[in-house]
């Protein structure tokens, strides 16, 4: 494909296709849990963190194999015709990867790591055989000091994904306090762990300051641990933002948007669309949306190379350049004098 521009009588040109929109490169999903996409309308919306966590519990048993892949096989189809490249994929289990290895779209596959009792490593550690695949760890909350740091130390060209700050709760939890701790004390859940005083100085004292990092949500994130974080890695730190899934989980907003765009050179922000199970969609549009004050032009970076600098595959994803494999997508609905998506914004994939 090469991208040129023409004078005069490009109308009467051959083979020559007309969009009503903008042209831009094929999305990049830095977070996503396509697996979960049997779950779509399942769990009630904003019942909060902790409700959301004990719905999934009791629902996700409930459906045959052939619902759960046939749902992931629909999340997939519909991602690629909306112009959706690349995906940041968390992986719990095998039940994704047939229809990934038959997809156009490339998964980065993390196989979660979680257990306060019973760690599921070694579990997870089966999944590696999977291309494109390598172990993360769940959150800073949930995961165990030894085999934290064991993930934290191990494969160290891939970047981890973490679930970050998403609720106050996780930095309440170091101290003692609020609806996370009282939950972890009423079913017996004990933490080796809460002495690193914050979830920010437990990344930086687990985590090496070379590898690449994705921390995923950050609603709660400060100014200070931002600072703690990029005064710690030598590489640009990711930030994907997911504020549908916040919305549907628990109604808040990433109120540490403005912190991040301030935060200097060391900070990388893209989105990612979470799960169905916590979303009405898997739109890439509808996620920028949400973000009405910030310029079209960013929001399309944050969208597209952002997110393959985040999951390590910008040498191949995310602009239009010679050598890449991006597609290309066809935002419509979009104000061109203001240059902003309107309610009616949405994508198409073109190539």
């Amino acid at each position: 494909m090469a991208v040129e521009q023409y004078g005069e009588g490009l109308d009467f040109t051959p083979g020559v296709e007309f969009h009503s929109g903008i042209l831009c490169a094929g999305f990049v999903n830095a977070h996503s849990h396509i697996e979960l996409s049997y779950l779509r309308g399942a769990i009630a919306e904003g019942g909060g963190y902790a409700a959301f966590a004990d719905s999934i519990a009791k629902v996700r048993d409930a459906y045959s194999e052939a619902e759960q892949l046939s749902a992931i096989e629909d999340a997939d189809r519909t991602m690629w015709q909306e112009g959706v490249d690349a995906v940041g994929d968390i992986v719990n289990g095998e039940t994704s990867f047939a229809t990934k290895s038959a997809s156009p779209i490339f998964y980065k596959n993390f196989a979660e790591v979680f257990g306060l009792r019973v760690c599921n490593l070694e579990r997870q550690r089966a999944l590696l055989q999977y291309p494109n695949t390598s172990l993360t760890l769940h959150s800073t909350y949930s995961v165990q000091d030894a085999p934290f740091k064991e993930v934290c130390n191990d494969y160290a060209e891939a970047p981890l994904s973490i679930h970050f700050l998403e609720t106050e709760d996780e930095s309440s939890l170091y101290r003692g306090e609020g609806r996370l701790h009282e939950w972890y004390g009423k079913v017996g859940f004990e933490c080796d762990f809460l002495h690193y005083g914050s979830p920010s100085e437990r990344i930086v004292e687990c985590v090496p300051k070379d590898r690449r990092v994705l921390l995923v949500h950050n609603c709660e994130i400060t100014e200070q641990d931002i600072e703690v974080l990029t005064d710690h890695f030598s590489a640009p730190i990711s930030f994907a933002l997911c504020p549908r899934s916040n919305a549907y989980i628990s109604g808040v907003e990433p109120r540490s948007v403005e912190l991040l765009r301030k935060a200097g050179a060391n900070i990388n922000i893209c989105i990612g669309t979470d799960s169905l199970s916590s979303n009405w969609s898997l739109s890439m549009v509808e996620e920028l949306k949400m973000f009405r004050n910030i310029p079209l032009a960013e929001l399309l970076q944050w969208a597209t190379i952002n997110g393959a600098k985040a999951l390590g595959i910008a040498d191949k994803y995310g602009s239009i350049e010679v050598g890449k494999r991006s597609g290309v997508v066809c935002l419509s609905g979009v104000d061109l004098d203001n240059f902003t998506l309107t309610p009616h914004a949405k994508a198409r994939r073109v190539l």
